[in-house]
């Protein structure tokens, strides 16, 4: 669930043969790897797809022994070297050379879970057939070590043919032998090497009973499952409990957003409001300050206020993710989302599709089965993503009083936001029976996943990923929302007459709001409202930006009141809960379609994509405000 971070120097890759030394890290999942990349790597990396895919993979750059770059690339979790989905056949690439923007990797770090060593040393025998120079790491020793298993690296070591390292990528503890094998990989020259073929391997039941023969002579002894494991299994897991587990938890990441986020939302606003007095003061009167602070300010400021929120959102995630919960919600939900026609797979792309649309859709190569990824792909926008949040937020804000449901546990307003999620849920739960019993139809898959063991949460790894989540919300505000704030307000002040610019309504921009309000006035929307649905196709977050600009430009000649309190006087509390349904529905996100077409290769299926939420999104606001009408 991440996106883009930052990264110093660029990815290693000059036609078919890179320019520097690259390492590739490899693995089952669940493996730790991303906890070692990030160790390694700490805030040098990005993330960048493979050409011609839209396959993530996380680029990063350390220093070698000689001050020298040296490239780690985090490959997607592979279970062996025989690629069922396009995730595995792009590892599979990568190791053999086929992929061409990198040539053959100068080394592979093998990271294999030392707590479960016999399953994962199936992998190592492929990956050492490939003869590449190669260090196994076995992860999580502090784990093993906990719970009672041991295991012989140097012997280990014998018998495999490669080194063996033993660390924690957690704690840090024996790290120092996987950096002095990057910085071996560092000193050896760059040379062009040719494909490798893939050697003929013996069947899966005979590398199984090599991976144990192996095991056995390396001494190791298999750690025996915590008691605690087995009875937060137990319930987590239950047929029963285990939903109702899942749904408190639910509520009290909704309530902590709320709650948790409120004064570090409150100390933005005042800084981006202070500051944007303060930059007005030094800038002369006229249209430089109109631009600056009505428009940027106004524009930006309005959406960077929200950043707390999305942060939290973040952790929450993070935290249940790291700490393994996630992998048995996945299996609580294989049962329901069988019904529906999907399997649990589908779980972690539809998860993270609350964070961000499009590297869910990415996400769903992970799925072998193409019927299941197609479906898991046209109904991801409808799960709600963090660009939704500020849309939400702002309306819930401006129109539901914060009345106690439960205590101090739920408010009314965190229940609104989560009846918005489950509302956004159950049209992809609808969505995904319609596609299954028409287009789709087809019979349910078996759904196998490895459950990992409970873990505490890594504090590095949690910073890193609120890091690299605020740069790339902030980037967001820099680039694209600043660019529409921008534009808005030229289209605000034409057409420029007689040394003065036009009344709002009168203006380019009220032409053009004007020219769509008769289509969503029964709605409960106006002209301002309009705009803001018009330029949020770039992005959801950015019709809070365009608001913020209307209403600064609107109240430019007077005390500016806050943004809820503008909305209040133009919006009705029928038009606010149908633009919050509008926003739950309507695809809204050029990206997102971008992403889809790519990822199907054709434009038919988001074209139909974006007219089904469209029009589903038209028909719930219309619903939502017609029952308003007539209720008040």
């Amino acid at each position: 669930m991440s996106d883009s971070g930052s990264c110093h120097g660029a990815a290693p890759q000059t036609g078919n043969r890179k320019a520097g030394h690259y390492v590739a890290l490899v693995g089952p999942p669940n493996a730790g790897k991303s906890t070692l990349f990030n160790r390694l790597t700490g805030l040098r990396q990005k993330v960048a797809n493979f050409p011609g895919v839209t396959v993530e993979h996380h680029v990063g750059r350390v220093k070698d022994a000689a001050g020298r770059d040296l490239f780690v690339i985090d490959l997607p979790g592979i279970y062996s070297l025989t690629p069922r989905s396009e995730d595995e056949q792009v590892t599979h690439n990568v190791l053999t050379g086929v992929e061409p923007s990198l040539g053959l990797p100068d080394g592979v770090i093998l990271i294999l879970d030392s707590t479960n060593l016999q399953r994962h040393l199936v992998l190592a025998a492929p990956v050492l057939a490939l003869g590449l120079p190669t260090l196994v790491v076995l992860n999580m020793a502090d784990d093993l070590a906990a719970r009672g298993g041991k295991v012989d690296p140097a012997a280990l070591a014998r018998e495999i043919g490669a080194p063996v390292a033993l660390i924690s990528a957690a704690t840090g503890d024996g790290v120092e032998r996987v950096v002095q094998f990057l910085h071996g990989t560092g000193a050896r020259p760059v040379a062009p090497q040719p494909r490798v073929e893939l050697p003929v391997l013996p069947n899966l039941p005979a590398r199984r009973r090599w991976a144990g023969k192996v095991g056995l002579q390396a001494g190791y002894t298999a750690p025996a499952p915590p008691e605690w494991t087995r009875r937060l299994d137990a319930l987590f897991l239950h047929p029963v409990c285990g939903p109702l587990v899942f749904l408190l938890v639910v509520l009290a990441v909704f309530q902590g957003i709320f709650t948790g986020a409120q004064p570090l939302m409150d100390a933005v606003e005042a800084l981006v409001a202070g500051s944007g007095e303060q930059i007005g003061q030094l800038l002369p009167v006229g249209m430089l300050r109109s631009l600056v602070v009505e428009g940027v300010w106004g524009g930006v400021g309005s959406v960077v206020v929200f950043l707390p929120q999305i942060l939290l959102l973040f952790l929450f995630l993070g935290i249940l993710e790291d700490s393994g919960y996630l992998a048995r919600a996945a299996v609580i939900a294989d049962r329901t989302m069988s019904r529906v026609g999907l399997q649990g797979k589908a779980f972690i792309p539809l998860l993270s599709a609350y964070a961000c649309a499009v590297p869910a859709i990415m996400a769903t190569r992970t799925i072998e089965d193409k019927r299941d990824r197609l479906a898991t792909v046209l109904i991801a926008p409808f799960m709600t993503c963090s660009a939704r949040l500020p849309v939400y937020t702002l309306l819930i804000a401006a129109f539901v009083p914060n009345t106690p449901l439960l205590g101090q546990f739920l408010g009314l307003q965190a229940a609104v936001l989560l009846g918005l999620y489950l509302l956004g849920f159950a049209a992809a739960v609808g969505t995904a029976l319609l596609l299954r019993s028409s287009v789709l139809r087809h019979a349910k898959t078996t759904f196998v996943m490895e459950l990992p063991a409970y873990r505490r949460p890594s504090l590095r790894s949690l910073l890193l990923r609120l890091i690299d989540r605020a740069v790339v919300f902030l980037q967001r505000a820099g680039t694209v929302i600043l660019l529409v704030s921008v534009l808005l307000w030229i289209l605000a002040h034409l057409p420029y007459k007689d040394g003065k610019a036009p009344p709002l309504e009168e203006s380019i921009a009220g032409q053009i709001g004007r020219a769509v309000e008769p289509a969503i006035q029964p709605l409960g929307f106006n002209w301002k409202i309009g705009i803001g649905l018009i330029t949020s196709l770039a992005a959801r977050e950015v019709i809070v930006g365009t608001l913020g600009t209307i209403y600064g430009i609107e109240n430019a000649e007077q005390d500016s009141p806050p943004l809820i309190e503008s909305l209040r006087k133009d919006l009705t509390p029928g038009g606010a809960f149908a633009l919050m349904i509008f926003f739950a529905f309507a695809m809204q996100c050029f990206s997102t379609v971008a992403i889809v077409r790519r990822e199907l290769g054709s434009w038919i299926w988001p074209a139909a994509q974006f007219v089904y939420m469209g029009g589903l999104a038209y028909l719930g606001a219309l619903a939502a405000n017609q029952i308003w009408l007539r209720l008040r």
